[in-house]
């Protein structure tokens, strides 16, 4: 297994990851300066959503945020990505997605026509510009074609990701969080196999989303809306295929796919929850996992921390298959600070005090002089 911190991983980091860093850095410095602008069209033509109901936010809040993510990401697209059919889908795909469930931020559609809308945006992702899934590969070198299965296969694909970032976006900053950190993840994978414009296109949406998070956090200036979240999983999505579609390498989607465990996992069971209860899939409720967290306790930003956690945790142990082991220690560690961080707010909150007063004093406790 490569040692992550040695001299021959660091040749490669250079070589193979550094061409994500700078579509990274453009993403996220055209997202910032384009979100205050994306406030103003909110307001100005009525993109906003109003407080009440399952909404938790307490003031009107604009809902153009997807806008200026795409926009972020089209311009290090246009600077930095290859053209090709494939490249130019996801941009376009994404936009697309963008575009029309804009729409349905401003006026909702129905749960059947906003299904169809995800299954037409997969479809000109899969026949127009060839983004599909075209084999498994299974350790031994053994590949599994999909023959006739490819298109229905790579649209299931395509609209679970719209839906699993969708239903993920219920807490400022969380599903903007997750996704930069499993398009993360995917630039490593995509390092690791060689695939610059991979990693071009990781880097692109890794930096929107970390733009995006500086107005989007806890308490949100901005949200993403179901357009946003919709242009980040049809992004996603497609970014994922591309990365397995040239290489036959055994459980090559499984860093993405762990990564995003917790969110795929929270959408199945919401679909099966509903269907149980006689309800419809797409009706919105207050059981997902991060509404649990917060009744359970915690507050918006912890709420995000132990999803974070979680995503770059398991993200990292699927990195290990691409030879990234040292990885999972850093990995670690940085899940260790978020959880002792969450533990100390709790902590906090709950009125704990702590028994010695040297240490009271030393965390500068209020009245423990």
């Amino acid at each position: 297994m490569t040692d992550f911190f040695s001299d021959r991983a660091l040749t490669n980091i250079t070589e193979h990851l550094l061409p994500g860093l700078w579509p990274l850095l453009v993403a996220f410095a055209v997202c910032v300066a384009a979100v205050p602008v994306a406030i103003r069209l909110s307001r100005l033509y009525g993109w906003i959503a109003q407080p009440g109901g399952r909404h938790a936010h307490a003031h009107p809040t604009p809902l153009l945020g997807g806008l200026a993510m795409w926009v972020g990401f089209g311009v290090a697209w246009l600077v930095f990505v290859p053209r090709t059919t494939q490249t130019l889908g996801v941009l376009l795909v994404s936009g697309l997605a963008m575009a029309m469930l804009a729409i349905d931020d401003r006026w909702p559609m129905q749960p059947l026509v906003k299904l169809g809308v995800q299954v037409g945006l997969s479809l000109v992702a899969v026949v127009v510009f060839g983004i599909e899934i075209r084999f498994f590969s299974l350790p031994g070198g053994h590949l599994i074609l999909l023959g006739l299965l490819m298109a229905p296969v790579s649209v299931f694909w395509l609209v679970g990701m719209q839906n699993t970032v969708n239903f993920l976006d219920g807490v400022d900053g969380l599903a903007a969080g997750v996704i930069a950190i499993v398009a993360a993840i995917l630039l490593l994978a995509a390092g690791a196999l060689k695939q610059p414009e991979v990693v071009q296109l990781s880097g692109a949406l890794a930096g929107c989303c970390a733009g995006f998070l500086f107005f989007n956090f806890h308490p949100a200036r901005i949200f993403m809306g179901d357009s946003g979240a919709h242009f980040l999983g049809m992004a996603l999505g497609m970014i994922s295929i591309l990365g397995v579609a040239k290489v036959a390498v055994a459980f090559a989607l499984a860093a993405p796919v762990l990564a995003l465990a917790l969110p795929i996992i929270d959408t199945g069971w919401a679909i099966l929850r509903r269907r149980w209860q006689g309800t419809s899939v797409a009706r919105p409720d207050l059981m997902h996992l991060h509404h649990r967290l917060q009744a359970f306790g915690l507050d918006p930003r912890q709420t995000c921390y132990v999803f974070y956690a979680a995503s770059a945790l398991l993200g990292g142990l699927g990195l290990t298959l691409f030879g990234h082991g040292r990885i999972l220690a850093v990995v670690l560690v940085a899940t260790a600070v978020l959880t002792s961080t969450v533990a100390a707010d709790l902590v906090q909150h709950a009125g704990w005090r702590v028994p010695a007063p040297w240490l009271r004093r030393l965390l500068n406790v209020p009245g423990s002089q």
